[in-house]
């Protein structure tokens, strides 16, 4: 597979979390991911900009208290991202230290 753009399989990360996870709530994706807050709002403000719909159900009195559900996954091919999903992942983790090693 070709090299995937990392801030995409981000989102593509984000939106699979929200799919498939219970009750899925900005603390409970940054204990999955180990990302930062900020990291994981600013992907869930950026999802319906590529054409996805979601959004948040409150299930409290707080205004943070509940979770999100995605509505529609838009021009992205669900199917693709389940099958290619360990590629998404790869594609985040660190360059192994040996491929910067000096000539």
């Amino acid at each position: 597979m070709s090299i995937l753009n990392s801030t995409f399989c981000r989102r593509l990360i984000i939106l699979d979390l929200i799919d498939t996870d219970s009750r899925p709530s900005v603390p409970q994706l940054i204990a999955t991911t180990g990302w930062p807050r900020r990291t994981v709002q600013d992907i869930i403000k950026a999802l319906p900009g590529l054409g996805v719909k979601i959004h948040f159900h409150q299930d409290g009195k707080r205004n943070n208290d509940g979770y999100y559900i995605v509505d529609s996954w838009g021009p992205i091919d669900r199917q693709w991202v389940k099958a290619n999903r360990s590629d998404i992942d790869k594609a985040l983790e660190p360059m192994e230290s040996n491929t910067l090693t000096p000539p």
